[in-house]
């Protein structure tokens, strides 16, 4: 190792060495330098009896643990300057030790990584509501990119991008072997510009080719509209409007439909999460007491828990949430502590099961780390993390097609019968009938459920 890097790692050891879990994580992440570096003769890197000085039965738990980071630390800088002095092309040092440093955090989980500073301000702005791309939320699994959800009227979410599918190719060039960060550069671009993606999709027989210009991603948080005497309010994602925009949407369906309100409908559906103080804000909304969320760390010490407030913005009318597999993170949360507190009814199917809180750590000057810090879990203790949230009412999102009844005969149809319809009058019926199908099928049975309940409570007032 060059005595020069030597002298800059040796003189902040100490300061590694003060916090336990950095000498865990530093010695992860190199550790994956080894597989691919042989030692040879008397070069051999970091592998030689010689490394192994120290390790006597004298030594404390605490010294071997020093001794062991000296040694990884002496193993990452023989394999730096290896590289620096060998690899067949030229890297310069920042992007080698990027490399290192995401390779170190994104192999902990899918969800840590390392942004550069272009990166964290793009985050930053993405948190803001406003940002180019396709409008996908994504992760990795098994080395391809899977889509979390498609944004609502976005190009990706125009194109038919669905929650589940998995990117393999992009531009023609094959996923596997990028990084996540990677990947997500490549769908990026400049707004007007197209990008060939193609998707593997459950069932369907062979791989999905899709071609998406790329777009100013406008990020409305909030949407709401009234189906009958019911409040509709979709929720996209978790930024920092989404507060503001559900109590909005309350006080408009409010002033709309005045005491013929009968509850309100929560769509979470392919909603991927975002920010956990909203998530806990729009519980809150809901919720006059007990404990909404808690956050729970490594140590025994590093427990959370968020409590609502006083206050119900329904006023206690029935609420149903929708939530599919595309619902991840936040919405888990908004979902988690309405059914625990039994204050709203979730329909749909089972969500994604990301049941982990990540902390953005800014590195001044060098962007900022992404770092897996905490599980959560709902009101009665459990933890959704690969599990999800098991909806109350199974509803499969499925197609909605007319079947006619065949062969019957109607008293409309009986020459002579009374208050018989004409043809042309049946004809036209049958018309708006055919209009009137539904589209989604989960939302009209969240608001057939909420009219049921609505009705139900009228008669035993």
């Amino acid at each position: 190792m060059s005595q020069s890097i030597k002298k800059n790692i040796f003189r902040r050891l100490p300061a590694f060495l003060s916090y336990s879990a950095a000498v865990v994580t530093v010695a992860a992440g190199i550790g994956l330098f080894t597989a691919a570096v042989q030692p040879t003769g008397s070069e051999a890197l970091a592998q030689g009896s010689d490394r192994t000085a120290g390790r006597t039965s004298g030594q404390s738990e605490e010294d071997r643990r020093r001794n062991d980071t000296y040694r990884f630390l002496n193993l990452f800088g023989d394999v730096f300057e290896r590289v620096r002095a060998e690899y067949v092309e030229d890297v310069t040092d920042q992007q080698l030790i990027e490399h290192a440093l995401n390779g170190m955090l994104s192999n902990l989980d899918p969800h840590s990584g390392y942004l550069s500073e272009d990166d964290y301000k793009s985050m930053q702005v993405q948190a803001s509501g406003e940002f180019g791309g396709l409008g996908i939320e994504v992760t990795m699994e098994n080395g391809l990119v899977k889509v979390v959800s498609p944004i609502d009227d976005t190009p990706a979410y125009r194109a038919g991008v669905k929650a589940g599918d998995t990117i393999v190719e992009i531009d023609g060039d094959q996923v596997m072997g990028m990084s996540l960060s990677e990947a997500v550069k490549r769908m990026r671009g400049k707004v007007g510009t197209d990008i060939n993606l193609t998707i593997v999709r459950e069932g369907a027989p062979e791989p999905i080719r899709v071609k998406i210009t790329r777009d100013v991603i406008r990020l409305r948080a909030v949407r709401h509209r009234t189906e009958d005497n019911i409040g509709y309010i979709r929720v996209t994602t978790f930024n920092q409007q989404t507060h503001k925009g559900v109590r909005e949407a309350v006080a408009d369906i409010r002033k709309e439909l005045g005491s013929d309100l009968g509850g309100f409908v929560i769509d979470l559906r392919n909603n991927p999460g975002g920010l956990l103080n909203q998530a806990i804000a729009v519980s809150d909304m809901f919720l006059d007491k007990g404990e909404i969320v808690s956050t729970r760390g490594r140590a025994q010490e590093d427990i959370r828990r968020d409590n609502a407030t006083p206050g119900d913005l329904a006023d206690g009318l029935p609420i149903v949430v929708l939530v599919n597999g595309g619902s991840a993170s936040a919405s888990e949360i908004v979902a988690g502590a309405l059914q625990d507190h039994k204050r709203a009814v979730v329909l749909g199917t089972p969500t994604f099961g990301k049941g982990s809180v990540q902390t953005i750590l800014a590195l001044p000057g060098h962007g900022a780390m992404r770092l897996t810090t905490a599980r959560y879990y709902t009101p009665s203790g459990r933890s959704i993390q690969a599990k999800g949230i098991e909806p109350d009412i199974l509803v499969e999102h499925v197609a909605v097609t007319e079947h006619r009844d065949v062969g019957y005969i109607r008293e409309a149809d009986l020459q002579g019968a009374l208050d018989r319809r004409t043809r042309e009058s049946r004809d036209r019926q049958d018309e708006e009938d055919k209009e009137a199908l539904v589209e989604d099928y989960q939302l009209a049975r969240a608001v057939d459920l909420l009219k049921g309940l609505s009705l139900f409570t009228k008669t035993t007032e």
